[in-house]
């Protein structure tokens, strides 16, 4: 919009200077063609009336009057006689005794003007005018004609009016151009100006669209941009406060089942302690198998909604550090089953990433839990840490398990979506979806893709700390569980 509006203002400057210039510009042509025309015709007249005279101190007088003229001016005079010979014998003649101007003079009594173009003019002005016996070259007292006794040309090179021309044209056009880029450069100043008020919706509405309810606009410029503003700002308000009501009561909700199902839990535990027939203590596990994945469910909700408020502010932690605490917890686990977990990787330091307080030990909870269960025994879980450029870590986790098709993939972070696969069957669904949020809240970004020779490859992108680098201790503790 801010080119459009700078083209626009840049168009509507030059309509006004191409109105204002070109016919000003016209006119000095013409008036400078018209005046040189006039002087030209004006000392051919003159010499004329010398030549009319008939005597010898004329002739003489003509000849170093054209001697004058010719040093004074880019111009030459030419005379010849009625008869075709020369009249004033220091004069040259003209180049073509044939010439049709120099007989309409002498047969009509016709000036002629030649400029040499049809357009501004060409390489000189010609200029030819009869010459009548006696002082004034006109008719006699009765009307008659006087006799023509001959012809005076004018040859005008026309190279300085050239040379003035283009400085006509010239200055004119440099002008426009200075005044051109005066108002382009005006112009962006305007078009910024009036659409800065827009800039501020969109900035709003980009910041909304990514998730931060907080995001609202100035309210500046014109009216209608401050009506559209309050308009806007307005539901943004509502609706987050909608949405905070919405995850305040999923967060409650969510604490506020725990107590009853561990209690459900426990009283199943209990039944399936004192029951001895086989068929009953069947259905107990079932519903103790259900018990445990709605506490599961319940504590993915209440983390999910934890992550989506954005109550801390990410701060520099020691990546390779972090993640060897982890993998030092899940490595028993792993080693019931035969699985393998090891950390690779060319950051022998490791990079301090940008995450907040408590976020990386879960996103790893919840991918390593996954990998885990769709391991197959004595396989490898290998996580990797890697530095990509000066701004971004890079933490890959990657499994032999059956891996994804390209559309589970795609569907892998949505809420309560559950796979084919081992973790489809006992998973919540929101494990994925708590990665995603947990590492975008932080500024990163997480994509999955397949992994060599088969498996499931998890890579998360972090962004970089500049601070130097901050031993962390151990946090023991038990796995969190994933979806």
């Amino acid at each position: 919009m801010i080119k459009r509006l700078i083209v626009s203002y840049v168009a509507l400057v030059a309509v006004a200077l191409a109105a204002f210039t070109v016919p000003v510009a016209f006119t000095l042509t013409a008036q400078l063609r018209g005046d040189t025309e006039e002087s030209v015709r004006r000392e051919a007249t003159t010499m004329a009336l010398l030549l009319g005279d008939g005597d010898e101190p004329a002739r003489q007088a003509l000849a170093r009057m054209a001697g004058a003229y010719a040093d004074e001016t880019p111009g030459t005079v030419e005379v010849v006689a009625a008869d075709g010979r020369n009249a004033v014998p220091p004069l040259p003649l003209p180049a073509r005794p044939d010439d049709p101007a120099i007989g309409e003079a002498l047969r009509r009594g016709v000036t002629t003007v030649d400029w040499g173009s049809r357009l501004v003019w060409g390489p000189e002005l010609v200029l030819t005018v009869p010459v009548y016996e006696g002082r004034h070259a006109a008719r006699g007292p009765a009307g008659e004609e006087q006799r023509i006794v001959g012809a005076v040309r004018i040859r005008y090179a026309t190279a300085d009016l050239t040379d003035r021309l283009w400085r006509i044209w010239g200055f004119r056009a440099i002008l426009a151009v200075g005044v051109l880029a005066i108002a382009a450069g005006l112009g962006a100043v305007v078009a910024r100006l009036l659409t800065k008020p827009l800039r501020q919706l969109n900035d709003m509405a980009s910041r909304f669209g990514d998730g931060d309810l907080t995001a609202r606009s100035p309210v500046t410029g014109p009216q209608e941009t401050r009506t559209l503003a309050r308009t806007l700002n307005q539901g943004a308000e509502r609706l987050d406060t909608l949405v905070a009501s919405q995850r305040i009561f999923v967060a409650d909700a969510s604490h506020q089942l725990r107590t009853p199902l561990t209690a459900l839990r426990l009283a199943l535990d209990n039944i399936a302690d004192g029951v001895d027939d086989e068929f009953v203590r069947e259905d107990v596990d079932q519903a103790t198998a259900e018990v445990v994945r709605m506490s599961r469910l319940v504590s993915g909700l209440l983390v999910l909604a934890r992550a989506e408020a954005k109550v801390a502010a990410p701060e520099p932690l020691a990546l390779r550090e972090l993640v060897e605490d982890r993998l030092s917890v899940w490595r028993p686990a792993g080693d019931e089953r035969g699985v393998t977990i090891v950390l690779t990787g060319t950051a022998d330091d490791g990079p301090r990433v940008l995450a907040g307080p408590g976020n990386l030990d879960q996103v790893l909870d919840n991918i390593l839990s996954n990998a885990l269960e769709v391991s197959p025994d004595r396989g490898t879980i290998t996580v990797r840490v890697e530095t990509c450029g000066p701004e971004e870590a890079v933490l890959e986790v990657l499994d032999q398990g059956p891996g994804m098709s390209a559309a589970e993939q795609a569907r892998a972070f949505d809420r309560f979506w559950r796979g084919q696969g081992l973790t489809g069957r006992t998973g919540s669904g929101l494990g994925l979806a708590i990665v995603k949020q947990l590492v975008t809240d932080d500024g990163g970004r997480v994509a999955l893709r397949d992994a060599p020779g088969g498996g499931l490859c998890v890579r998360i992108g972090l962004r970089t700390a500049a601070e130097g680098p901050r031993r962390i201790s151990p946090r023991p503790g038990a796995p969190r569980s994933g979806g």
